[in-house]
């Protein structure tokens, strides 16, 4: 007579899945290939302040390392369940600055994992399609970029910058008022098009008592 308890070793703690080294190989070749793509896509269109190679070369290995493990634990639930409860006490402190590069580290999990389940097609298909549609938002952002103007200056040539700033599109960002001089920090959307939209700094770093005025491209990195 057949028991729950049978039942349940039968279908749960027994072997789910036969690991071959064939297999096992396929699954992480398709894992890499994934991660490469991820890899060629970050290092190509990354817009961050400085671009860290060793993130880039983590997402490959991210890929790899899941599929490795979703390989090994999807051919036993037992096994599944202590790795499971091994992961669980790990902790990771390293902050993430970029959201985008928290979108990266789910993406090449996900191609790990499918990978990992044997639907090597599908993880490939879906991280090319991924690939495509983030650059394809990346393009539509291309032409107009946001930058922060920092002037600084004395307080006779304040009547002189404002006159300069008057017909620009800007929004004020932060203004620091010591002794006898003005720091003032704008946000300001400029044109890729038009190859003299920068000349102005040059028009106001030559005002008589502006000590500095600088253009810094703005990606949400900065603490100003």
């Amino acid at each position: 007579m057949t028991t729950f308890a049978d039942i349940f070793k039968k279908s749960f703690l027994g072997k789910t899945e036969i690991l071959t080294l064939e297999g096992f190989l396929v699954s992480m070749l398709a894992a890499f290939i994934c991660g490469m793509i991820v890899f060629a896509v970050y290092r190509k269109y990354y817009s961050g302040v400085i671009y860290n190679n060793n993130f880039n070369i983590l997402l490959v290995m991210t890929s790899l390392v899941t599929c490795f493990i979703v390989s090994v634990i999807s051919s036993n639930v037992v096994l599944s369940l202590g790795m499971v409860g091994a992961l669980s006490i790990v902790r990771y402190r390293t902050a993430i600055k970029d959201p985008l590069d928290v979108g990266f580290l789910f993406w090449t999990v996900a191609a790990g994992v499918t990978c990992g389940a044997g639907l090597y097609m599908i993880s490939l298909a879906g991280t090319v399609f991924i690939a495509f549609i983030f650059i394809r938002l990346v393009k539509c952002r291309i032409g107009r970029h946001q930058y922060l103007l920092v002037i600084k200056y004395l307080d006779k040539a304040a009547g002189e910058v404002e006159k300069e700033m008057k017909s620009r599109k800007k929004k004020l960002k932060n203004k620091t008022v010591v002794k006898d001089y003005t720091e003032l920090t704008y946000e300001m959307d400029l044109d890729d098009a038009d190859g003299d939209n920068t000349l102005f700094v040059n028009t106001l770093s030559g005002i008589e008592g502006v000590k500095s005025a600088v253009l810094i491209e703005f990606s949400g990195d900065y603490i100003v």
